[in-house]
């Protein structure tokens, strides 16, 4: 990816420009001076020490960054701002956040320029860009996703976030918040009549002519925050085995039987195939929940792997479409 060669000149040219400049040192230093050390054992089983809460955070995945924001700590970089703006509307960047390339092709270089106590990375991205930016700063790593426990999972990367920075009560806050609005919604659903209600997930793409669709099977947060607003998921098949996401195309669809169609898509980024380009495919026009208007695309925005703010959005936009 970027040369250590250039990486360890960048650390060295921000060693030389720390020496000259008293004042910012100065006001680190009494900034966290107070402060107690951290430890936080990490994906990978290792164990993380900080001198302090870490304050200067680079977030390498959306998710990541939007749980920093929602404890409170803008991170100084984020691999890919203008992604993470179209995305995610839960949790929103201030101007002053620095790009640091793409995920999973993040620059080693723009991120040691910012110095960081801390960065923070997902076990996707590659072992020796971790190992590269390893050289710059501490890097946790979390597990972005676990279809096996797909709701703990993103809680526990809250939890693991809330040690690294000081913010365990804020953590433990959030996400006891989280579980009071997924407790609300399934009641809206009970309510409503809706209990047991088969539904699928879905979002899609198209390249060139084709259109591929993802399914989010029960393995994935948002299938498994359905299915626990008491819904059912239709669609059986497995996915895969950390983020719960099956492939199928149009003609895979058919195997399902009249009940609520839910689907993201994203005007700012690949626009909407189920509501333009499959519009008037016959094969699309003639299944059951098309037929019974049972189709109901979510609000732009809600980020499919995010933290506890994406998915409670998703919890409204979902209670609202089922029960209107």
């Amino acid at each position: 990816m970027k040369r250590v060669t250039a990486l360890a000149a960048a650390v060295l040219a921000l060693a030389l420009t720390a020496c000259g400049t008293s004042e910012n040192v100065a006001a680190q230093a009494n900034s966290s001076a107070t402060a107690q050390p951290v430890s936080v054992t990490d994906a990978r089983n290792k164990k993380i020490d900080l001198k302090a809460p870490a304050v200067k955070v680079v977030g390498l995945e959306w998710g990541v960054v939007e749980s920093l924001i929602t404890l409170g700590v803008m991170p100084v970089g984020v691999a890919d701002t203008k992604g993470y703006k179209a995305w995610v509307s839960a949790e929103k960047l201030d101007d002053s956040v620095k790009d640091v390339g793409t995920r999973g092709e993040s620059s080693v270089d723009a991120i040691v320029a910012l110095n960081p106590d801390l960065i923070i990375t997902t076990t996707d991205e590659s072992p020796a860009a971790i190992a590269q930016m390893e050289k710059a700063a501490p890097v946790l790593v979390v597990r972005g996703a676990d279809a096996k426990n797909a709701i703990p999972q993103m809680k526990s990367i809250v939890e693991l976030i809330g040690q690294a920075v000081g913010k365990t009560e804020q953590a433990k806050t959030v996400l006891a918040d989280f579980d009071k609005l997924l407790a609300e919604g399934k009641q809206k659903i009970a309510a409503a009549g809706k209990a047991g209600t088969p539904y699928t997930m879905a979002d899609g793409y198209k390249e060139g002519s084709t259109i591929s669709i993802r399914m989010y099977t029960s393995g994935s947060l948002l299938g498994a925050v359905a299915n626990e607003l008491g819904m059912k998921n239709a669609w059986t098949a497995a996915g895969d085995k950390d983020y719960g996401l099956a492939s199928t195309d149009i003609e895979g669809l058919t195997k399902l039987k009249d009940g609520e169609f839910l689907y993201i898509a994203n005007d700012a980024d690949g626009g909407d195939v189920f509501g333009a380009d499959l519009a008037k495919n016959a094969i699309w026009k003639n299944l059951p929940f098309v037929k019974s208007g049972n189709v109901h695309r979510l609000a732009d925005g809600i980020w499919m792997f995010g933290g506890p703010k994406s998915t409670e959005q998703f919890i409204d936009a979902t209670v609202q479409a089922v029960t209107s």
